[in-house]
């Protein structure tokens, strides 16, 4: 069962725009006794921009390097189809599960959302992470459509990052037995019942996370909103953000972005 402290994690590269094994491991040395699961190349990865050979780095290092947690690669594909051929690669590269998200586009249906996750389980052997999230998809699943989704074999877990508490607490609470897992590190106290966080705070503070879901009364989660927003958490460019504060640290190298395009958006934030 997944459950606690998850982090999703960003993707360090080195000045040639290829993912940094040293980095990577690094980075994962410095948190791996806090969290319970490790998660590359989803949303706070870039996982939707990368090359596969960026992809497939990032994952095999993370394996490489996982202190025996499990490894949830995750895969943001247009497609179902592209979504396989991802999970196909994780499987081959020796992750534990795959977490995904819908189809991309603002007119795939519910009945769509429902055949696309069953498809996936159907179509590797990896459990699946359901990632309910808009920003990518630019879709999210009803409350309705993740009870049916839960439903299939082979879902391991819900990313819930729709960041609508009610809807949240309402599928933490509907007996389904699929772990939901709060993906917005500022909701954590409006919706009791969770069994874990997966949040980019995770990447440098772990600990913090493990303190908010231990206890998540509003006093603690006002500071760790207050965290977030000095990272800059909830801004469009979070995962350079992170990089910059882990750089800072000394946990990787630097905060090296992978092209040009990269770059102007880090001068631009």
């Amino acid at each position: 069962m997944i459950a606690g402290t998850v982090v999703p994690l960003i993707t360090p590269y080195d000045e040639h725009g290829r993912v940094s094994e040293k980095s990577t491991a690094s980075l994962i040395e410095y948190l791996h006794a806090d969290v319970s699961a490790l998660m590359p190349v989803l949303s706070s990865g870039e996982g939707w921009r990368l090359t596969d050979q960026q992809w497939s780095d990032m994952v095999a290092f993370t394996v490489a390097h996982s202190h025996g947690l499990p490894v949830i690669a995750g895969v943001q594909a247009p497609d179902t189809p592209g979504v396989l051929r991802r999970a196909h690669m994780a499987e081959a590269l020796g992750a534990d599960m795959v977490a995904a998200t819908t189809p991309f586009g603002a007119r795939v249906g519910q009945d769509e959302m429902v055949a696309h996750y069953r498809t996936l389980q159907g179509g590797t052997r990896l459990p699946v992470v359901v990632y309910n999230e808009e920003p990518v998809s630019r879709n999210r699943a009803s409350l309705v459509t993740l009870l049916r989704i839960c439903g299939l074999p082979g879902i391991a877990a819900v990313k819930e990052s729709s960041g609508n508490p009610e809807m949240t607490r309402a599928l933490a609470a509907s007996g389904t037995g699929v772990p939901v897992l709060q993906g917005w590190e500022d909701q954590v106290a409006s919706t009791p019942g969770v069994d874990g966080l997966i949040g980019p705070l995770a990447n440098p503070e772990p600990g913090l996370c493990n303190t908010l879901l231990a206890d998540p009364g509003e006093p603690l989660q006002r500071i760790v909103d207050a965290v977030c927003d000095l990272f800059g958490l909830f801004r469009d460019d979070w995962y350079l953000r992170v990089k910059r504060e882990l750089a800072r640290r000394g946990v990787i190298e630097d905060a090296c972005a992978p092209s040009g395009e990269h770059a102007r958006e880090e001068d631009e934030s």
